[in-house]
């Protein structure tokens, strides 16, 4: 079928939703925003104020304001960049946990020991990516590394591993042969080494869509994680009817910036910014009925 939709101008734009039942009582205000906000993009905000019905027609459902929409967009870009900062922390740690488990067992080489990988083909690819990285990296410690030594061609492990992504760190992580490997980078987090491998690959995923900043507030993941079963005050701060939504995540992150940054506020601002935005339906985010009862959710004055 030929794409045959003309385009719109602002006000235009601002003509369909009002055609459409939304309330636009400051056209201006709305101008300005879909201005500087693809209406595309906000479309994604928009779609749960529709009625369940108008496929077609893409009707609103009565009460439904431009504000509205406008909140939650407010709301979901508010909430990946808490994402962003507790997901930095949390991979710069894992980076540190994985460089000083294999430096200390394997030597300050041991990335380079093919032996310890499980799938020798994901292993050379990592290796070449990790060649690229250090190829075209600037950095002053990888800089020094080429200045002073000639081989290794690849700095030790603790500097190679600062050049990771986060989607090539779950890599390695995944691929290590020695189950008791992985198992020493995860003890320091109170998980086993399945589970923390799992939720790095998730992660990866969920912060390549906060760094596009794609919607992520009601989301169903593609890649999910595995659910801790023990210990059990960790098991119980999850939700298992929810493991294509955000909240398990957020309930994971929670768990790790516990451990990683004990004097954080993170947990506190994550719930000051849902008590801030009464519109969002956490149950939407997955979030239990109960989830201000848990410990893991357990603010102190």
């Amino acid at each position: 079928m030929q794409y045959a939709k003309p385009s719109l101008s602002l006000d235009q734009q601002i003509d369909l939703l009002a055609q459409r039942g939304m309330a636009v009582p400051d056209r201006a205000l709305a101008r300005h925003y879909l201005g500087h906000i693809n209406y595309y993009r906000l479309r994604a905000y928009w779609l749960p104020f529709e009625e369940p019905n108008s496929v077609g027609d893409h009707r609103f459902r009565a009460r439904t304001g431009f504000g509205d929409v406008l909140s939650l967009y407010v709301f979901d870009r508010r909430l990946k960049l808490l994402l962003l900062d507790v997901i930095e922390r949390v991979e710069v740690s894992v980076r540190t946990q994985w460089a000083h488990q294999l430096a200390m067992r394997h030597g300050p080489h041991a990335h380079l020991d093919g032996a310890l990988f499980a799938d020798r083909d994901k292993y050379g690819r990592c290796l070449d990516a990790l060649r690229e990285e250090i190829g075209r990296s600037h950095e002053t410690f990888i800089e020094h590394y080429r200045r002073k030594y000639t081989s290794p061609a690849i700095p030790p492990i603790w500097a190679a591993c600062e050049v990771m992504s986060l989607g090539q760190l779950s890599k390695w992580l995944q691929n290590l042969r020695l189950r008791a490997d992985r198992q020493a980078i995860a003890a320091g987090y109170g998980l086993d080494e399945s589970v923390l491998c799992s939720f790095l690959h998730h992660l990866s995923n969920v912060r390549n869509l906060c760094a596009h900043h794609s919607r992520v507030w009601n989301r169903r993941f593609t890649f999910t994680m595995k659910i801790p079963r023990h210990p059990e005050n960790l098991r119980r701060a999850f939700n298992p009817q929810a493991d294509r939504r955000l909240y398990n995540t957020l309930a994971m992150l929670a768990h790790l910036v516990s451990i990683i940054s004990p004097q954080s506020e993170w947990r506190r601002h994550l719930v000051e910014l849902l008590e801030a935005h009464p519109q969002v339906q956490p149950a939407k985010m997955g979030f239990p009925e109960n989830w201000r009862t848990l410990a893991t959710w357990a603010i102190p004055p």
